[in-house]
């Protein structure tokens, strides 16, 4: 899975965190922009997680907005502080960092480069250029799968399923001997 979000919902991205987890494979997880707030959380979920070398993640505590009274800002500073520890959770079951270390890297709003994020478990790899299989010139397997080709044979199939059966053509001798006698017609038409 590919991600290079910013991030959103911490609900949504707890729902596919757990999807994710819920999947009997092997998930690998290829950050290639950036795995920033609720993105980070979902990156978690990969069996591997491998960045690009110039990839961001990023980790800080949850926010909301709130509406009301003291006691409404209270509910809403203790769900943030619940939610925060739903968080921790997923950092602390792939990084294996202590509670403590992790909130205070949530506190800091911590962004974290490819090396940093593998240092600190957040990743387990940095995405590298695979060598060449057997000695394939590059270009040729870069060709393989270009877009004009695809297109191509896209088209190709969509003709023979459109293809309308033709009447066969007549030898050209025949053709030819039509065509003389529907002129000879025509000039007696004109002289008579």
């Amino acid at each position: 899975m590919w991600i290079n979000s910013p991030g959103g919902d911490c609900v949504a991205a707890a729902q596919i965190y757990n999807m994710l987890i819920d999947y009997r494979g092997n998930v690998t997880v290829k950050i290639d922009g950036i795995a920033a707030s609720a993105a980070s959380v979902i990156a978690m979920a990969g069996t591997r997680v491998l960045m690009s070398p110039v990839s961001m993640l990023m980790i800080h505590n949850p926010m909301t907005m709130a509406f009301g009274n003291t006691a409404e800002m209270q509910k809403a500073i203790d769900m943030l502080g619940e939610v925060k520890e739903s968080i921790i959770n997923a950092y602390e079951l792939k990084t294996g960092l202590s509670r403590g270390k992790l909130s205070r890297l949530m506190d800091a709003e911590t962004w974290m480069n490819a090396n940093m994020a593998l240092e600190l478990g957040f990743a387990d790899g940095i995405l590298q250029r695979e060598a060449s299989a057997g000695n394939e010139p590059q270009e040729a397997s870069a060709m393989a799968y270009s877009r004009a080709e695809v297109t191509n044979s896209l088209m190709e199939k969509l003709a023979a399923r459109c293809r309308i059966e033709a009447k066969p053509a007549e030898p050209k001798s025949a053709a030819a001997e039509r065509s003389v006698s529907d002129l000879m017609e025509r000039l007696n038409l004109i002289r008579n």
